[in-house]
């Protein structure tokens, strides 16, 4: 299950034309780069929760090439982000299933966070991942600098990645089109003990602004694109 309803209010020199999943990278969506990882795993029935704009991703999924099982639902333009998933619950029935958002990209082993999750046999499961520092950091002895990390990660902290494996009785924690995911359901599931957290140490990249879309599109085009673990 693929967020992708959301305004990109913040990139609106792209998203006044298209939904920000629709931004490319490399010439393709954001949204395809994300279901192309899920595909590398073995995962090709994706369920995509639209709102703005939700027409232009029903349009392109109608044309596209590739062999998936892509479901569009209209979870309402205003619906936050907790609100769009509730929607989407009888789609779910009783499985367990990923929900990631569509506008980030991650290169965390799918199977594996799977297999995790299943093993700690919780209601829900998030990717955590270190966000890099602002500035280079410096390593300083007596005036001297003895060793320098551009933009390292940041030790001992710990964000949400964005990638989550969940099952079915997290709508429960929904109370309507108004909750938002990230906040009340979260804080219910850690006080009552039902969420686990993946650590992953590689790439992950959220894409909210220009300067982030034209990073990755630089990365994509120096062969440097690690979250592409397709073929």
């Amino acid at each position: 299950m693929i967020l992708a309803g959301g305004k990109g209010t913040r990139m609106s020199e792209e998203t006044y034309l298209k939904p920000k999943p629709m931004v490319e990278i490399g010439g393709m969506p954001i949204l395809w780069h994300i279901m192309k990882s899920f595909n590398h795993y073995g995962i090709n029935d994706f369920v995509i929760c639209c709102g703005y704009k939700g027409n232009i991703i029903k349009n392109y999924f109608k044309n596209m090439e590739e062999d998936w099982n892509v479901t569009c639902v209209d979870t309402g333009l205003d619906s936050m982000t907790g609100g769009r998933l509730k929607r989407i619950k009888k789609l779910v029935e009783k499985e367990t299933f990923c929900f990631t958002y569509g506008d980030t990209l991650n290169d965390v082993k799918i199977d594996s966070l799977i297999k995790f999750h299943k093993e700690k046999s919780k209601m829900a499961t998030v990717t955590a991942c270190q966000p890099t520092e602002k500035y280079g950091i410096l390593d300083i002895k007596n005036n001297t600098v003895v060793s320098f990390k551009e933009k390292p990660p940041m030790e001992n902290i710990w964000v949400n990645g964005g990638y989550f494996v969940l099952e079915p009785d997290v709508f429960d924690y929904i109370k309507d089109d108004s909750t938002t995911w990230e906040k009340e359901p979260m804080n219910e599931l850690v006080k009552n003990k039902q969420l686990s957290a993946y650590e992953h140490r590689g790439f992950y990249q959220h894409m909210d602004t220009i300067s982030e879309k034209k990073h990755l599109n630089k990365l994509w085009e120096s062969d440097r694109a690690e979250w592409k673990v397709w073929k």
